[in-house]
């Protein structure tokens, strides 16, 4: 028996369960609809394919940073930076955490690779987005005063956004536990990166807050 939930439902659900136990290469069409108990065909009601599903398995099932970056690129100025970064950091590296084991496999298979890259061209997806989303952010908060007028801002979001992808990675065959706890790694990683943004008066104004205070 299955449950009640309707089938795009089960079928994203049963399609993230698989392509995090047994990765996206061998995760097939057939036994993701049998494991949501619906017909392969009823899969291709709703996605185009198995990259189409893999797409929206990180959109709509692991941690959202497409909404935060928007909303706060719509009104610099507001929470401290070093908060807004923070949450930004933290989110990221646990959407990363979640879907290194997914996507590891397609590098394993280069036209499983190619096919995966298609889909996200013709959905207007790609990794790359969220560099230029947080690039964008961090382009208003220094037009509205918040950072340095010359602070790199495309470097400064490539920075972080590469530190969580590589926490992911950097520990993947590490002992249980060995990973930074995300909380801290993101404090961590925001506050040093502030550091390098932060306009002269940041500091003075209490945007970061120092160590030991």
């Amino acid at each position: 028996m299955h449950s009640g939930k309707p089938a795009r439902e089960r079928l994203l659900d049963a399609a993230h369960e698989l392509m995090g136990t047994i990765g996206l290469a061998r995760a097939t069409t057939k036994e993701i609809a049998r494991a949501a108990h619906c017909s392969e065909a009823a899969l291709y009601k709703y996605f185009a394919g198995k990259e189409d599903l893999f797409v929206r398995v990180l959109a709509e099932r692991l941690p959202k940073l497409t909404p935060l970056l928007t909303a706060l690129t719509a009104e610099p100025g507001g929470r401290p930076l070093e908060e807004n970064l923070t949450e930004i950091a933290r989110r990221a590296a646990l959407f990363y955490e979640e879907s290194f084991p997914i996507a590891a496999s397609l590098y394993a298979e280069p036209q499983l690779k190619r096919r995966h890259h298609e889909a996200m061209r013709e959905l207007g997806t790609g990794p790359h987005l969220p560099i230029e989303d947080l690039d964008r952010y961090l382009r208003a908060e220094r037009a509205a005063g918040r950072l340095r007028p010359d602070a790199d801002t495309f470097a400064a979001a490539s920075l972080l956004l590469g530190a969580c992808a590589q926490r992911a990675f950097a520990y993947d065959a590490a002992a249980p536990g060995a990973r930074p706890p995300v909380d801290d790694f993101a404090r961590r990683l925001a506050r040093t990166l502030l550091t390098g943004l932060l306009a002269a008066s940041g500091a003075e104004t209490g945007e970061v807050s120092r160590p030991g205070r």
